[in-house]
């Protein structure tokens, strides 16, 4: 019996995920690891899925026993993004689980990086193509191992890391008409998409795989995205200016974009209360630079095929989420 594993199975995605996953494959077929092993379900441990306790920050021997006895590793990237501290974790992951004997590891990347190129000014990017390519070189020194990566698309749920933190259900302030950003809102814009329809995607390709697998060799190999990247993106491209403008029918008053300097954006209270400081403001600021090339304007189809329909909207995702629907 082939058994699957997601690490970290925690986070949204990561919780989406393995709640449709379960509808998919027997749970006794499933294990589940995460930093806090108690806030996985009873009603899926009474369904038979295994939960193990492990964190990024583990050793490489600890994650080694942590991902024993998984065939495919669903492994979501460290909630980070900072480049080099991000790299530093995932590689390790990656080798831990093939030293234990992992065959096929899904990895949950991010939709920058346009139409499947393998550069990106975002900062937020490079770690998830430094472990991209890392899986595709281990990939082809041994033809036992493969992988899948899936660019998930920019959450429509977090628009507040792109809009200077404006949250609609937020009381009215001073300043909180003016979402003060280094862009000017024009396009090309962002591909939102649904955070949830991610997780099923992401659970549909897993249990694709699985079942390709237990059916044989041959039938495994054949399975359309091994060693491929795939990119889930939303149905539509909104501007920033055309996404503050929903924001701003949620919030019920009217929101408008004020472009500002890198140096006058990582200096705002609200930035540096998320961020802590102001170098880390800077290089998050990077992905503007990346949405303003073109990099999150890509639409490609691939998630209504996965799922089977269309896509919930961009306006109705927000509207759901920030409480007005």
């Amino acid at each position: 019996m082939a058994i699957i594993g997601i690490f970290p199975a925690s986070g949204a995605l990561g919780t989406s995920t393995y709640t449709h996953l379960l509808k998919l494959v027997p749970g006794n077929e499933v294990i589940l690891i995460n930093r806090y092993p108690q806030k996985i379900p009873q009603s899926h441990i009474s369904a038979g899925v295994k939960v193990r306790k492990a964190s990024f920050e583990n050793s490489p021997s600890e994650l080694q026993a942590a991902f024993s006895g998984i065939d495919t590793l669903f492994l979501i990237s460290y909630p980070s993004h900072v480049h080099d501290y991000r790299t530093k974790v995932h590689l390790p992951a990656v080798d831990a689980a093939k030293g234990a004997g992992v065959k096929h590891i899904f990895y949950a990347s991010l939709g920058f990086g346009g139409d499947y190129k393998k550069s990106s000014r975002a900062e937020v990017m490079q770690a998830h193509l430094d472990t991209e390519r890392y899986l595709a070189k281990l990939a082809s020194e041994d033809p036992s191992f493969t992988y899948t990566v899936i660019r998930e698309g920019l959450y429509a749920e977090s628009t507040p890391i792109y809009t200077a933190f404006f949250v609609p259900s937020e009381p009215v302030s001073e300043d909180n008409g003016v979402i003060q950003i280094p862009h000017d809102g024009s396009g090309p814009g962002v591909a939102w998409v649904k955070r949830d329809e991610l997780g099923e995607a992401s659970a549909r390709l897993i249990a694709g795989f699985h079942i390709a697998a237990a059916a044989g060799e041959n039938d495994q190999k054949r399975w359309e995205y091994v060693n491929k990247t795939v990119l889930l993106t939303g149905p539509k491209v909104w501007s920033l200016a055309e996404t503050v403008a929903v924001l701003s029918q949620i919030a019920g008053r009217e929101v408008k974009i004020k472009q500002v300097s890198v140096d006058e954006y990582v200096k705002l209270p609200k930035v540096l209360d998320k961020f802590g400081k102001e170098e880390l403001a800077r290089t998050w600021a990077t992905a503007w630079d990346a949405i303003r090339d073109g990099e999150t304007a890509v639409v490609t189809g691939e998630l209504e095929k996965i799922l089977g329909r269309e896509l919930e909207a961009f306006d109705v995702a927000a509207r759901k989420h920030f409480g007005r629907e």
